[in-house]
């Protein structure tokens, strides 16, 4: 069974990566723990990940509202039941609409399921998802990391973790993705813990700047 963090162990895991990068300790310092960001095993919460691909968290947010207003219970067998148009006017792209179906008909199938996950190693489960269309690597790193608490995932698809790490270690903006994951190296087997602080430290530097910025006249 692969490693991984629960509530119970999360603030532990966060003070051994500050021990061993003082960069995550200055975090700590000015910011607090970060969230434990976590979401459940169900068929909504991959639809959610899906909407939140190259868009806005409060768009794909929005998407996903609309369509709990449309279906009530968002599950597998509901989704299939609508058009194009219904799909449209709860805010789904055309590409995003096809990536919903090819899942819910992947789980209605049998061909993935979503308990046995819970029990399967990180690279069986990339192998299964990835070979949805529409499914990619950072959308199976935001699923093993934010819903079954796999410790050791370094999503550098994600553009707000490669910021973070370049901001906080005052890298150039040049530098490769293979460079990054060499720093992240140091964070093992806690890459996800790691993760969540660099996300915390994003979003606190973020929400920090728009404070500073002056109201429109």
């Amino acid at each position: 069974m692969p490693q991984q963090f629960t509530s119970a162990t999360y603030h532990s895991i966060c003070d051994e990566l500050a021990a061993i990068d003082t960069d995550f300790a200055a975090v700590i310092q000015a910011y607090g723990y970060p969230p434990m960001w976590s979401r459940p095993n169900t068929f909504e919460t991959l639809v959610h990940i899906i909407l939140e691909q190259q868009v806005s968290l409060a768009s794909a947010l929005s998407a996903l509202n609309k369509m709990r207003e449309r279906v009530q219970e968002l599950t597998p067998a509901r989704i299939l039941l609508l058009t194009d148009a219904e799909f449209r006017e709860c805010y789904f792209s055309r590409q995003k609409t096809a990536y919903s179906r090819y899942l819910a008909e992947a789980i209605l199938n049998g061909q993935i399921n979503l308990k046995a996950f819970e029990q399967m190693e990180d690279h069986e489960i990339r192998s299964q998802l990835c070979a949805l269309k529409g499914i990619g690597n950072w959308t199976v790193d935001v699923y093993l990391m934010f819903v079954l608490q796999r410790a050791d995932i370094l999503p550098l698809g994600d553009l707000a973790i490669v910021n973070a790490i370049k901001r906080l270690k005052g890298l150039p903006k040049e530098t490769t993705k293979q460079a990054l994951a060499t720093i992240g190296e140091q964070w093992q087997p806690y890459r996800t813990v790691a993760s969540m602080l660099l996300w915390h430290y994003y979003l606190c530097v973020l929400a920090a700047k728009k404070k500073q910025k002056p109201a429109d006249i």
